[in-house]
């Protein structure tokens, strides 16, 4: 204990005595979580609107009326559609609106009428959910009784407020990358600076050196966590927890370890840190992808759904939702902590392996 208690004392003052480092910890779990889950917006945000009006003024104005500030800016007039689809080439507006000249005489006479909507697609996500806007309004402003009467709840966030999943994804992201990167360098150094053969050396046993710098690096990342969780998540996002904040932490440290054996593996192939950034790259992405972060696992195909259930972040990201939004107990959290603990089981064995061959 006398030797693990040195080297894990070491590398924490090694890494507190990296200002560069440090800072750029604290950058990753602070601006870089606010700027990812303030910067990304699911829904419409600052939407720029023009229009050609051919009809009478009165429906229309109507319409226009409904797109409002925070999501729309205010619509602006142009008096030619040829005017209109300039704009929106040249990128000055997103979405043009073209009311014809029968669109209020067969609107007021309970005829079928049209509106056409011209939308710069290149911003795809934010295109489609303004389409889904504006039919919401048009629906609302419909004479046509519609036998099917709508009432939509929204489950565990009831005002759609994107920074709470963007912030906590993010969170996730930055808790991956650093995790792999932390745990590969800690060891790589030794060999850029040449001096792992004099810490083969030391009359201390392999497996206390490669556990005291893992969990090193792992302390280093959950105090950022905590840091990111008190400054970023609760305090400036104000996200709500409906479950136990220990659970959470909980996951979290049996996930640094999971990722810990894959970043040992990094580091027995790695001779370099610009290595140990390429591999971490190409080893994060796929996992990332495959976590039902971006893309709903359900929406996936079948091969790659299955491959999903091989990956760690996807049981950290869909516990870690499960415990800030639904509440949910332990006992029905079990299954993911269950399949994140055989996992970090598996892969920090394969990893402790893999370098335990270089001692």
């Amino acid at each position: 204990m006398r030797a693990f208690k040195a080297i894990f004392l070491k590398e924490i003052l090694t890494f507190l005595r990296n200002v560069g480092l440090v800072f750029f910890i604290l950058y990753a779990f602070t601006l870089e979580v606010y700027t990812a889950g303030n910067g990304i917006k699911i829904k419409p945000q600052h939407v720029s609107i023009g229009y050609v009006n051919y009809s009478g003024k009165k429906l229309p104005d109507e319409i226009l009326s409904h797109f409002h500030y925070p999501e729309f800016e205010n619509p602006k007039v142009f008096l030619s559609e040829k005017d209109l689809k300039k704009a929106i080439f040249d990128k000055k507006i997103m979405v043009g609106l073209i009311f014809d000249s029968d669109f209020t005489k067969n609107y007021y006479k309970n005829k079928t009428t049209t509106i056409n909507v011209l939308v710069d697609a290149t911003a795809s996500a934010q295109a489609q959910v303004t389409l889904i806007y504006l039919n919401q309004i048009l629906l609302r402003l419909s004479n046509q009784k519609s036998p099917v009467d709508f009432r939509i709840h929204k489950l565990f966030n009831q005002n759609s407020t994107s920074t709470w999943f963007m912030g906590l994804t993010e969170l996730i992201n930055v808790v991956t990358m650093l995790i792999l990167i932390l745990v590969s360098i800690v060891f790589v150094k030794e060999k850029e600076k040449g001096t792992w053969d004099i810490m083969l050396l030391m009359p201390v046993d392999g497996k206390v050196i490669i556990f005291a710098k893992v969990l090193s690096q792992i302390v280093v990342v959950m105090a950022g966590i905590v840091i990111s969780v008190g400054i970023v998540i609760f305090g400036v996002f104000d996200t709500p927890i409906n479950g136990n904040l220990w659970l959470f932490f909980v996951l979290s440290f049996i996930f640094s370890f999971a990722l810990g054996g894959i970043a040992l593996v990094i580091a027995a192939y790695s001779k370099s840190v610009m290595q140990v950034a390429q591999i971490s790259m190409l080893v994060m992405l796929p996992l990332l992808f495959l976590s039902g972060a971006w893309t709903p696992i359900t929406s996936m195909a079948p091969f790659l759904q299955k491959m999903t259930l091989l990956s760690p972040v996807r049981y950290y990201i869909q516990g870690s939702e499960a415990i800030f939004f639904k509440g949910t107990n332990f006992i029905d959290l079990l299954p993911y902590f269950t399949a994140e603990t055989v996992i970090a089981i598996v892969l920090f064995y394969i990893g402790f392996r893999k370098i335990g061959r270089l001692f």
